[in-house]
């Protein structure tokens, strides 16, 4: 239970920079953290990750409400026995549903984190793609590099045992 006061530390932040960037930043404004490196800019996005299928909220919504009972039944399933699935799930969550709740609401999420390395400019994100990012990284690393004999059976999981 403790991973889900994870996912609520995440909505709780990215709502709060969020609702910092709505209130206090106009639409495309700006603010250089590290000139010519890391911004702050007021954005909103429409799409998926770096834009694409604009305009799909409802598959969008849809497809997260998916994701999200997905991630709870395993979760729900882990029981803490594996902290680094437990924490990438939960993270996963966390940004899942910040970023629903954006399109919900509003039809878009804010995005601001923008970061430039000399012509590049990297799409800009917020902290729910960076949640969702980290808990999918950690799923592939723990994926890659999970032993065999580490695995636990079936039976361990749900909790049944054969006769």
């Amino acid at each position: 239970m403790r991973y889900y006061w994870i996912a609520l530390f995440i909505l709780i932040v990215d709502q709060g920079t969020k609702w910092f960037v709505v209130k206090k930043m106009s639409l495309y404004e700006s603010i250089a953290i590290i000139d010519q490196f890391f911004y702050f800019t007021s954005h909103r996005n429409r799409g998926a990750a770096f834009g694409i299928l604009q305009n799909q909220q409802w598959l969008f919504i849809v497809i997260t409400f998916v994701v999200i009972g997905i991630i709870v039944y395993y979760l729900w399933q882990l029981k803490n026995k594996h902290p680094w699935m437990s924490f990438a799930f939960a993270s996963i969550l966390g940004g899942a549903i910040g970023n629903l709740i954006d399109r919900i609401r509003t039809g878009e999420v804010v995005d601001f984190f923008h970061f430039q390395f000399g012509s590049y400019h990297y799409p800009i994100f917020n902290v729910a793609d960076s949640a969702i990012v980290i808990g999918v990284t950690i799923l592939v690393i723990i994926t890659l590099f999970h032993s065999e004999k580490e695995t636990e059976s079936p039976e361990s999981i749900s909790g049944v045992r054969d006769s």
